[in-house]
This record gives structure tokens, C-alpha cells and sequence, in this order.
């Protein structure tokens, strides 16, 4: 699944995880505080890189939700085996994420196809009233 964002992301569930932050998400302001508790987290325990995509996942699934979701955003990063689990939640379950196409880049909305090149799997699912986005990034 790597690499391929594709016309939408695919309708599956995540691998199971365990231990890791959560964050309840109201408004992009918040963004640089989650950033930052991350990369405390992250700073005795893996490589620069790691953390930088880690962050750069976790803040384009945030923004995007906290700019189109509906509203009710939680944000999570949790670990799966040798695996970061990226996670978020918002209030619009009507709504796929979907990767720009034939967009100029100036323009954003790249931020799915991002996601999609650094993570080795990821997709969407619907739970009640709640879309999740995920990606999982390798430890290593």
C-alpha cells in the first residue's frame, strides 16, 4: 500500500496498539503544543527522522480535520509491535478523505499523498458518528 494515495484512501481498520497520547483537538492553534509534547516523548527514543515524519503525519491528519471534520477532533499516536500508530478522529463520518487530483501544488491539498509516501499502511473507517484517518509509520 505504500506510495499510492490513490483516487481515495481505502475503507479499512488499523492493526491493534497500545500505550500512547491522545489529545482532545479544537482549534490549529493547538497544533504546536502537540508538537511539542511529541517530540519530548520522542526525543530519547528513536531517530531524528522518525519524529519529523511522526510529526509532519500527525499534524497534516490533525489540521485536516480540525479545518474540514465537522468538529470533535481527537488526535492520537500510539505503538503497534515495531510501529507508530497516527490516528484522528473528527465529527464528519459522511465524508471520505480524499487526496487532491490535478491540483497545482501551490494550491495545497497534498497532504493525503504525503501521508500516503511516508507510511507503510493507512486508511479510514467509520464508528458511530466519528470518521478515523490512520497511518502507521515503522520505528525504525
Amino acid at each position: 500500500m505504500r506510495g499510492s494515495a490513490g483516487l481515495g484512501w481505502p475503507a479499512a481498520s488499523p492493526p491493534p496498539a497500545h500505550d500512547g497520547l491522545v489529545w482532545h483537538l479544537s482549534h490549529v492553534a493547538e497544533l504546536p503544543r502537540v508538537r511539542a509534547e511529541v517530540r519530548r516523548c520522542l526525543e530519547a527514543g528513536g531517530p531524528a527522522d522518525l519524529r519529523d515524519r511522526l510529526l509532519l503525519v500527525l499534524d497534516e491528519m490533525a489540521s485536516n480535520a480540525l479545518r474540514h471534520g465537522g468538529g470533535r477532533v481527537q488526535a492520537a499516536v500510539r505503538r503497534t509491535g515495531d510501529a507508530f500508530l497516527v490516528a484522528v478522529s473528527d465529527g464528519d463520518s459522511s465524508t471520505p478523505p480524499t487526496p487532491a487530483v490535478d491540483r497545482d501544488p501551490s494550491e495545497g491539498g497534498l497532504g493525503l499523498h504525503l501521508i500516503a509516501e511516508l507510511s507503510t499502511a493507512h486508511g479510514w473507517y467509520v464508528h458511530g458518528d466519528a470518521k478515523t484517518v490512520w497511518a502507521v509509520l515503522p520505528r525504525h
